[in-house]
């Protein structure tokens, strides 16, 4: 899949690292996609209320998320910022437990369900995982760790999705150990020479939220032909 350098336009780096990624997130982010918002706000018609939607969604993220190595491990192993090391070594660790969580809840929701256009979906979620594991081992500096941070800042939203489908199945959310918003921005905002790395942070931000609304499009296009299957 091809990442499109001028895809949308970036913030200009006068408005500081963290500024900008945040604000990437709060307006590009999954929080903001149709198929996310009626979970966020508790509808019990969304689709995480949904088993076979819920199943189709886990096991697209663990596709995307759940493999060993994953993104935040890539990127630890092409950042060479000394000042990211601790964090980026914290969200390693607690992303092992979510990454257990995610394989509990996708056992617990059975096969992906019968589909229509399988072979299509099939082949775009191959070309979004490549498209994440090309940013996550990019040697462009700031590109993996603007990818591993977006991921962890997305990680809340999709994390209260994940806890209504384990919560509809019977399992008890386990604690997010990962670092929080505070520490995202602690840690861009205390990078050395931010005019190095702020665009690359950003395009690597830009681009995770890219495949992640393809993610979610995708859901929604194959909730819908489930639906009009029937």
């Amino acid at each position: 899949m091809r990442l499109d350098m001028d895809l949308r336009p970036l913030k200009s780096i006068e408005t500081g690292i963290a500024t900008a990624v945040l604000a990437l997130v709060d307006r590009e982010g999954s929080a903001t996609h149709p198929y996310c918002a009626p979970v966020l706000n508790g509808d019990r018609r969304s689709f995480a209320h949904n088993l076979t939607d819920f199943a189709d969604f886990i096991h697209l993220l663990v596709g995307l998320h759940g493999q060993v190595p994953g993104l935040i491990d890539h990127a630890a192993a092409h950042t060479a910022e000394p000042a990211a090391r601790d964090w980026l070594l914290h969200a390693i660790n607690a992303f092992t437990e979510e990454r257990d969580y995610m394989h509990r809840l996708c056992v617990a929701a059975g096969p992906v369900p019968s589909t229509p256009g399988q072979s299509e979906a099939s082949t775009i979620i191959a070309q979004q995982s490549h498209a994440i594991e090309m940013l996550a081992q990019s040697e462009r500096r700031g590109c993996a760790l603007g990818t591993a941070v977006t991921l962890v800042l997305e990680w809340q939203v999709i994390r209260q999705i994940l806890d209504v489908g384990a919560l509809r199945l019977g399992i008890e959310p386990v604690d997010c150990t990962l670092p929080g918003r505070a520490d995202a921005v602690a840690l861009l905002d205390g990078l050395p020479q931010p005019e190095r790395l702020s665009r690359a942070i950003q395009f690597g931000a830009d681009q995770l939220l890219v495949q992640h609304r393809g993610m979610w499009t995708l859901l929604k296009t194959r909730a819908a032909a489930r639906q009009s299957a029937h």
